[in-house]
């Protein structure tokens, strides 16, 4: 055997490897990506039981506390509501009319959350939500910025 023969040889075979390593990374990196959707497309969203995340503001009077430390309540895009179930501790900065981000997977009409992020100060909220919000129209632009700016 010619040495370019063998050359052509081991660099089809590494080839094949970097294609197999890429393969199986973007097969990884796709059963683990958690995607972000707005309450007004969650309805169109292909969900199958996967987790995501879903952004908005807490709508005012929705928040129910229960005997057994869940806790109910509805976040908006001011298009459409996602009613939310949750059992744990809340971030201290959540409340009614406060932007926030929630995961969890939605079952039965309800999401039912798995964490519960809330927004840190008077003058940020999450990049995720504050575009759900101004999609909608629902934005503040006088009162609000983004962690982007």
């Amino acid at each position: 055997m010619r040495k370019r023969d063998e050359r052509l040889i081991v660099l089809g075979v590494a080839g094949v490897a970097v294609l197999g390593a890429a393969a199986l990374a973007v097969t990884a990196l796709r059963q683990n990506a958690i995607y972000f959707y707005a309450p007004s497309e969650l309805a169109e969203a292909p969900l199958d039981g996967r987790p995501v995340r879903i952004g908005g503001r807490v709508r005012g009077g929705s928040v129910a506390y229960d005997d057994a430390g869940g806790v109910t309540f509805v976040v908006t895009d001011c298009a459409a509501d996602a009613p939310v179930a949750y059992h744990g501790a809340l971030p201290d900065l959540f409340r009614e009319g406060q932007e926030v981000v929630v995961q969890g997977v939605r079952e039965a009409g309800v999401f039912r959350a798995s964490e519960v992020l809330a927004k840190h100060d008077e003058n940020y909220a999450p990049p995720e939500a504050a575009a759900a919000l101004k999609k909608t129209g629902c934005w503040d632009d006088g009162a609000m910025k983004t962690a982007a700016g």
